[in-house]
């Protein structure tokens, strides 16, 4: 009862701040009366619906419950925290994050199995869908000029997601591959179907997505020779093995939880750089490999410096430490 109360209050009061806002005027979110109202309305009087004198109150309805019901009670306090944004701006960022991970489509997969997997397993599917939409809100926040328009962001974002999908086969590291097939195989194992199974279990790999379509639209270069590099820059400094081992560091406060969010956040940012600086020279591992000679000891010293912290028992303090040193190649 006590966490229906806060459900509760926290989409009337989510719902109140986007009526305020302009969010409910961007044309992209009209959909959300379609998904109002009964299918056969929504076929047979599409105009009728977009022009309901209700619009704004039903879209800012939709997105609040949408919102809350994916990321809990605290999803507008946590982020407007860690990043200082309004809740307009985390609630249009929410909207580009389910859409271009077509996420409203894989929660309504998951829907259908139940009956026919255990509880606990159907819970963790909608965790991993929550995990990657917490992530990526707080990247697009950060990097995406989200009052452009919607329409445009949705589409180029998820013509991106698809793209690096497309574009794994051949580029991901070994370890990654294994991880992501022995997480396909366990849910199969309970029950999950395949296709579920493989969407879930590649979860955590198209997360990087959005930071290799950020590298690709400003150098001018393929997504496919993009994800090549960033997952041979991956590789290449066991940046997979920490971020892994940071997800598991337990948070005691505010501050652990900041400073944890940061040190992650400076991580994307270097590799992303390193990236950039790589595949203007050349794509894949060899074109890494061809960098860390030409800048030679430095690159050699960090990289068996981030391998050991990769190594070890991985505290805020060592996340911090690899993020500086990420960040000092970056800039070199």
């Amino acid at each position: 009862p006590e966490l229906a109360v806060l459900l509760a209050y926290a989409k009337l009061t989510l719902y109140a701040d986007l009526l305020e806002s302009q969010v409910p005027d961007d044309p992209y979110l009209a959909r959300e009366i379609g998904r109002y109202f009964p299918a056969q309305l929504a076929e047979k009087f599409p105009d009728t619906l977009t022009q309901h004198r209700l619009r704004r109150d039903i879209i800012a309805t939709q997105l609040a419950n949408s919102i809350i019901n994916r990321g809990g009670p605290s999803l507008i306090v946590r982020l407007a925290d860690q990043t200082g944004a309004t809740a307009a701006t985390i609630a249009s960022a929410f909207a580009a994050v389910r859409d271009s991970y077509s996420m409203t489509a894989m929660n309504t997969d998951i829907d259908m199995l139940d009956g026919k997997i255990s509880g606990a397993v159907q819970l963790s599917l909608y965790r991993a869908v929550q995990d990657l939409l917490l992530d990526r809100l707080v990247w697009f926040i950060r990097h995406v000029e989200l009052g452009t328009g919607l329409a445009s962001i949705v589409a180029h974002y998820c013509d991106g997601v698809a793209a690096v999908d497309a574009a794994l086969t051949d580029v991901l590291p070994h370890d990654i591959v294994q991880s992501r097939d022995a997480t396909c195989s366990a849910l199969q194992q309970n029950g999950v179907t395949h296709d579920i199974a493989w969407r879930i279990a590649n979860l955590p790999i198209l997360s990087s997505a959005p930071d290799i379509v950020l590298v690709a639209d400003r150098a001018g270069k393929s997504i496919a020779d993009v994800t090549a590099t960033y997952f041979a820059v991956h590789a290449f400094f066991q940046v997979a093995a920490i971020i892994q081992a940071a997800r598991d560091i337990p948070v005691s406060d505010y501050f652990d939880r900041l400073a944890l969010d940061r040190a992650l956040d400076s991580i994307s940012d270097a590799e992303r750089q390193i990236t950039a600086s790589i595949i203007a020279q050349g794509t894949g591992a060899a074109a890494v490999e061809a960098w860390a000679r030409q800048h030679g000891g430095q690159v050699d010293r960090i990289r068996t410096a981030i391998h050991e912290i990769a190594g070890t028992g991985l505290t805020i303090s060592k996340l911090s430490v690899a993020a500086s040193l990420l960040g000092d190649l970056a800039r070199v």
